[in-house]
């Protein structure tokens, strides 16, 4: 690879963190977790994500030890942006999203991560819900990347 591709590769750069991969880098038994946790630890940038995913994974981690102090543990060391999801317009705006989305579904979570994404200008996702986002697009048409 060359030095142009590398210093690419390095970028700092944004993506979105969705509820799969933060509950699976914190839950050692999720047949996930080497995956997410590889990926994670390579991961140079910013994680952005909405106070709707971080309420999910509270849920999801509530019966594990631990598992509420360690996300807030994580999210804290890791510098997470957390941006609220529940004001009147995003709420209609996330609404929408969800009914435009009803066949594939799209739950709350997922519909503030796709307004999140016009918001702080990335199509990076660290997603497990493959079905969702390669379904989901931007407002303006565009598809997700993927991590």
């Amino acid at each position: 690879m060359g030095q142009a591709s590398q210093e690419a590769e390095l970028a700092v750069r944004t993506a979105l963190l969705d509820t799969g991969p933060l509950v699976a880098y914190l839950d050692s038994a999720d047949s996930a977790h080497e995956t997410v946790a590889a990926s994670l630890g390579g991961f140079v940038g910013t994680l952005c994500t909405t106070s709707a995913v971080i309420t999910e994974a509270m849920y999801l981690l509530g019966d594990h030890a631990g598992g509420p102090r360690r996300l807030a543990e994580f999210v804290q060391a890791a510098g997470v942006h957390i941006f609220e999801s529940t004001q009147h317009s995003q709420l209609h705006a996330a609404v929408v999203l969800m009914e435009n989305y009803a066949d594939t579904p799209m739950d709350f979570a997922d519909a503030t991560l796709v307004l999140l994404s016009d918001e702080v200008g990335t199509r990076d996702i660290l997603t497990l819900d493959l079905r969702g986002f390669s379904a989901y697009r931007t407002r303006k048409g565009k598809s997700f990347r993927i991590v």
